[in-house]
C-alpha cells in the first residue's frame, strides 16, 4: 500500500506541519511518498526527503503550481492518485483548500481533521467543538484525509548523516483556466507564527480594548511567544482575526498556553485544550477556563500582567 502526502511550504521552506502529517501516515503503515508542488522547490524537496519514514519525494516544479491554487493542485493529485490508497495533507488553509476538491474529483468522501489512526481505514476525529470524538471508517478505494497536526508529534529529520529519500520529477502540468492568482497579503511579525509557537499568550474580552494587548506583547517578547486572542476579542475589533484561537480560528497546542481575560467558552477551548501546560488569569473565579487550566490566577489582569512582566 502506498500513501501520498501533500507537502506544505511557505517562502521557500518546508512547513513544519508536513512532519506531523508524516507521523500520522506512519501510523497508517505503507510506503510514504511526499508530493512537493510549486515553482523553484528543489530545496523544499530536499528537506522533505530527509523526513524519517519518507520513501520517495515526487516534485512537480512548474509555474502552474507557483501559488498552490486549488484547481491545478487538485488536478495534479487526481492525476497521481491512481497509484495510492490514501492522500493526506495538514488541516491547514492549504489542505482544506485542495483536498476537498481532490475528493470530489475522485467521487469519494473526505475524512477531515483526524487526531488518531485506529487502522488503515479507521480514524478518530473531533466533533461538536471537540466535546465528542467520532470514530469513522471509510470503504472508499481512495482515502482522502486532512490531519489535525496538534494530534501527532512531528517525525524527526534524518539529518545530513541519516540519508534521504529518492527524489523524482513529475512531468504532468495541470491546465488551469478556472482561477488566476491576483495577490496575497501576509501579516508580518517578528514573533513566532501562532500555529507553530512553543509558547502562546492570548487575550480575551477582559482586555477591554486593543491598546491593552500591549500588556501581552511585553510578556510575549520575554518568552519568545506568539500572541493570540479569543473570538470575543476579535469580534469586538480589538485585534485582527488572524490572531484568533479556537474552533473557527487557529488550533494550537504549544508547550505553554497563557489565557488572559478569557472566560473559556467551548469554542475557544476546542482550539487550545491540547496545550501541554495551560495557565489562566481571570478575575472571575467561576470562569470555565479554570476547569482546563493547570495553573489558575484569580486576579485583575491589569495588575497581574505588569507584575508578571517585571518578574520575568
Amino acid at each position: 500500500m502506498s500513501i501520498l502526502i501533500l507537502a506544505e511550504h511557505h517562502d521557500g521552506a518546508l512547513a513544519g506541519a508536513t512532519a506531523h502529517v508524516v507521523a500520522a501516515t506512519k501510523a497508517i503503515g505503507g510506503d510514504i511518498d511526499v508530493l512537493v508542488a510549486g515553482e523553484g522547490v528543489a530545496a523544499i524537496a530536499e528537506a522533505a526527503a530527509r523526513l524519517e519514514g519518507v520513501n520517495r519525494v515526487r516534485v512537480a516544479d512548474n509555474a502552474a503550481y507557483a501559488h498552490q491554487l486549488a484547481e491545478p493542485m487538485s488536478a495534479l493529485i487526481n492525476e497521481l492518485a491512481g497509484d495510492y490508497g490514501h492522500v493526506l495533507a495538514a488541516a491547514s488553509t492549504t489542505g482544506k483548500n485542495v483536498l476537498p476538491r481532490v475528493a470530489a474529483l475522485r467521487d469519494v468522501a473526505q475524512i477531515s481533521e483526524i487526531i488518531a489512526v485506529e487502522s488503515p481505514d479507521t480514524f478518530k476525529r473531533p466533533i461538536y467543538a471537540g466535546n465528542a470524538i467520532a470514530t469513522v471508517q471509510s470503504e472508499d478505494a481512495l482515502k482522502v484525509i486532512t490531519v489535525r497536526t496538534t494530534g501527532f508529534d512531528a517525525c524527526p529529520d534524518r539529518g545530513s548523516e541519516g540519508g534521504s529519500a529518492g527524489v523524482e520529477a513529475v512531468d504532468f502540468v495541470a491546465d488551469n483556466s478556472q482561477s488566476t492568482f491576483i495577490k496575497e497579503e501576509l501579516a508580518q511579525s517578528d514573533r513566532p507564527e501562532l500555529g507553530a509557537a512553543k509558547v502562546v499568550i492570548s487575550g480575551g474580552r477582559g482586555m477591554g480594548n486593543g491598546d491593552n494587548f500591549t500588556l501581552l506583547e511585553g510578556i510575549a517578547d520575554k518568552l519568545g511567544a506568539a500572541v493570540g486572542a479569543s473570538r470575543a476579542a476579535v469580534d469586538a475589533g480589538f485585534v485582527p482575526n488572524d490572531m484568533q484561537v479556537g474552533q473557527t480560528g487557529k488550533i494550537v497546542a504549544p508547550e505553554l498556553y497563557i489565557a488572559v481575560g478569557i472566560s473559556g467558552a467551548i469554542q475557544h477551548l476546542a482550539g487550545m485544550k491540547d496545550s501541554k501546560v495551560i495557565v489562566a488569569i481571570n478575575k472571575d473565579e467561576e470562569a470555565p477556563i479554570f476547569q482546563v487550566a493547570d495553573y489558575g490566577l484569580v486576579a485583575d489582569l491589569f495588575e497581574a500582567l505588569p507584575e508578571l512582566e517585571q518578574k520575568l
